[in-house]
């Protein structure tokens, strides 16, 4: 098996149940790592044999480690002295903290019982796993204490400290789709243009799609098209900020017209150029080939 060149990453995010690390893993997606949740620290040195593979692109990656048991634990300390000698790799652990009346507070809101307390009390089990994992907390290079801290503020701290080079992950999706073929079940947002001229009608255009210049010049060049761009345009200036602060990290903007094959794919294509200046954008067209024939 092949060693890698490039150095890897790999942070262990672990810590007290009920501290955040649903929402540190989910964060680690969103910045593009390769994420692993609840692998058994057994399973660890197996793993890194499959990241030192130079025939796979996995150059970060972040493993959530939900420990139950102190038979997990001395299996965690194991892999971790392993791992200090991987010259290849870059090893973080993240360790998520709260206090104890945070966490029977989580508790009871979730209305679960602590993994280590199932006929107890919350307190007895989180009093039970904080003696467990003092020693892996001690050996942390980075703690982040929960306890005054809402979810978005977590995803804000673990992009600060690694995101990288200002890193963003907030981004804008423009998708065209056809009304005909339903509604996009993940759309956060749905502008319909049907009430656009529709160059379906015109035959030449009929077979072509949003993405063929003269197709795009038609759809563009009504005084409603372009009332139209500007309003939506002003409304979205107004609404992606107020999104990001919120801690949304993929807005999903639906644009539809009858077939999703011509007004609809112009005008994402056009939005998606029109804010790539100030957000990452990505488009799709769903149904620009559904039409019968292509």
């Amino acid at each position: 098996m092949a060693a890698k060149e490039q150095e890897t990453k790999l942070v262990i995010i672990t810590g007290m149940s009920g501290a955040g690390k649903t929402v540190a893993v989910q964060s680690f997606e969103d910045l593009g790592y390769y994420c692993v949740d609840n692998l058994p620290p057994a399973l660890l040195p197996k793993f890194l044999e499959l990241m030192r593979d130079a025939s796979n692109n996995i150059h970060r990656v972040a493993l959530v480690m939900d420990l139950r048991g102190r038979e997990f634990f001395d299996s965690l300390f194991e892999a971790l002295d392993k791992l200090g000698k991987e010259q290849w790799l870059e090893e973080h652990i993240l360790f998520l903290d709260a206090d104890d009346q945070s966490l029977v507070s989580r508790y009871k809101e979730t209305r679960r019982s602590h993994p280590l307390a199932q006929e107890g009390l919350p307190l007895e089990g989180i009093e039970q796993e904080r003696r467990i994992l003092d020693e892996l907390r001690g050996r942390a290079q980075n703690i982040i204490n929960t306890t005054n801290l809402k979810p978005k503020e977590l995803r804000e701290k673990i992009v600060k400290k690694y995101g990288g080079n200002g890193q963003e992950i907030f981004s804008v999706h423009f998708a065209s789709f056809g009304f005909k073929y339903g509604l996009p079940i993940d759309s956060d947002l749905v502008f319909d243009v049907r009430f656009l001229p529709n160059p379906h009608y015109v035959e030449h255009m009929r077979p072509l799609t949003g993405l063929n210049e003269e197709v795009s010049s038609y759809v563009f060049k009504w005084s409603d098209t372009q009332i139209f761009l500007e309003k939506v345009s002003d409304l979205l200036r107004f609404m992606l900020p107020q999104y990001k602060k919120e801690g949304k990290s993929q807005l999903v903007v639906a644009i539809g017209c009858t077939g999703g094959q011509h007004r609809s794919v112009a005008i994402a294509e056009h939005f998606a150029k029109q804010f790539s200046t100030n957000y990452i954008t990505h488009v799709s067209h769903r149904d620009i080939d559904k039409r019968k024939g292509r």
